[in-house]
């Protein structure tokens, strides 16, 4: 039978939750990917951490749910994917800093996220051994954190497998057939399949999706790097967000994960456009650079590798998230800006509710934040 429900073009951070959450609804569902397996685009190449701490009401909402489901995973659904609620925080050195994180604050506390301004002498006692020169303070969301991308990939996968979602690896999507506005078959390299919907989930190459039916959405992929030292003993907790601008990068941030491990990454500036997953010999000596300014204590780690991986971005930094007027049976869960890991299990959810005409009020306002036709002249101030 090669008729579906639901097709998902894409077995990524947002294709593989929604098939999980659709099928257990009991709707016939196919995963349509080019790789070898899932994830193994930018899926595998996410840092691990999972943050609410947004400046909107959509994304911080889609991720205050995706930590839920996290945190409680190994509970509910029987597997440890390395879970920790470490939090984020984004240490001010400058007052400009300070004044708009404090600014922000006061929105994010009215979406509900919880977050709280330190001290430097309080954020020193959560990141010991901080850079204290110029320190004026952080803010902290201690909610927020961790897990991993290969341990919360795999078991995704395989609940998707048992809740009988039907996946096509190594089979990349050519074109379509339609009949009027409708999508009525989808066409790939070995074969064709009917479908009463489809899910655009396919992360770097959304736009190349779009344009087999005509369509331009706005997903640029741009590159990034990151790398990952030996694990050593636990020996600071949040995630550190550096927001200033230094010759080279806009920002950059670290952890450490549930193995021991400090795992970095940078947003180079001015950004790298495309799609290219070779290494650089310039990204560690600039990001460790960053990173013993701010924290001296990593002085001593030894870095295992670095690699490579894009965000597909929007002009904004906001996803592009619902149904579209072009095509009536299509929706768009794709424009993730280098966040599809964090966003991905609420982000599932609330596309499987799209597809079974089941969005509630909340749901109808998260989406404001992600329509397909809005103008894009905001700004995500933590994309």
């Amino acid at each position: 039978m090669k008729n579906y429900d639901v097709i998902i073009i894409g077995a990524g951070s947002i294709g593989v939750p929604t098939a999980m959450y659709l099928a257990e609804k009991k709707m016939k569902v196919l995963v349509l990917d080019g790789e070898h397996g899932p994830g193994q685009q930018n899926n595998k190449k996410a840092i691990g951490g999972i943050r609410a701490t947004h400046s909107d009401f959509g994304k911080i909402s889609v991720c205050l749910r995706s930590i839920e489901i996290l945190k409680n995973w190994q509970e509910e659904r029987g597997d440890d994917i390395g879970w920790m609620s470490n939090g984020y925080s984004y240490p001010a050195y400058n007052k400009e800093d300070a004044d708009t994180l404090k600014a922000l604050m006061k929105i994010q506390l009215g979406f509900g996220l919880n977050i709280k301004w330190l001290s430097p002498e309080e954020y020193n006692e959560i990141v010991p051994g901080i850079n204290m020169d110029g320190l004026l303070g952080s803010t902290y969301s201690e909610e927020d954190g961790s897990c991993s991308p290969l341990l919360t990939s795999s078991s995704l996968y395989f609940h998707a497998l048992k809740a009988g979602v039907e996946f096509h690896f190594q089979e990349q999507v050519t074109g379509f057939e339609t009949q009027g506005n409708r999508i009525m078959k989808v066409l790939t390299t070995r074969d064709s399949y009917s479908c009463s919907m489809v899910v655009n989930a396919a992360g770097n190459h959304a736009r190349d999706i779009g344009m087999l039916l005509g369509l331009d959405i706005p997903v640029f992929p741009d590159n990034h790097e990151a790398g990952i030292t030996e694990p050593v003993a636990r020996f600071f907790g949040p995630m550190v967000i550096d927001m200033r601008k230094e010759p080279g990068s806009a920002n950059f941030y670290f952890y450490q994960n549930n193995e021991g491990q400090v795992v970095f990454c940078i947003t180079p500036d001015p950004a790298i456009l495309g799609i290219d997953n070779r290494s650089t010999s310039e990204f560690l000596p600039l990001c460790s650079k960053r990173m013993l300014k701010v924290y001296p204590r990593l002085r001593y780690l030894k870095v295992r590798r670095t690699w490579r991986g894009q965000y597909p971005m929007t002009p904004d930094g906001f996803p592009i998230v619902g149904r579209i007027q072009e095509v009536e049976n299509m929706i768009q869960g794709v424009g993730m800006c280098g966040q599809g890991f964090m966003l991905g299990p609420g982000m599932g959810e609330l596309i499987s509710r799209i597809c079974t005409d089941s969005l509630s009020s909340d749901d109808q306002r998260i989406l404001q934040s992600f329509d397909p036709y809005r103008d894009f002249s905001g700004e995500e101030k933590f994309k």
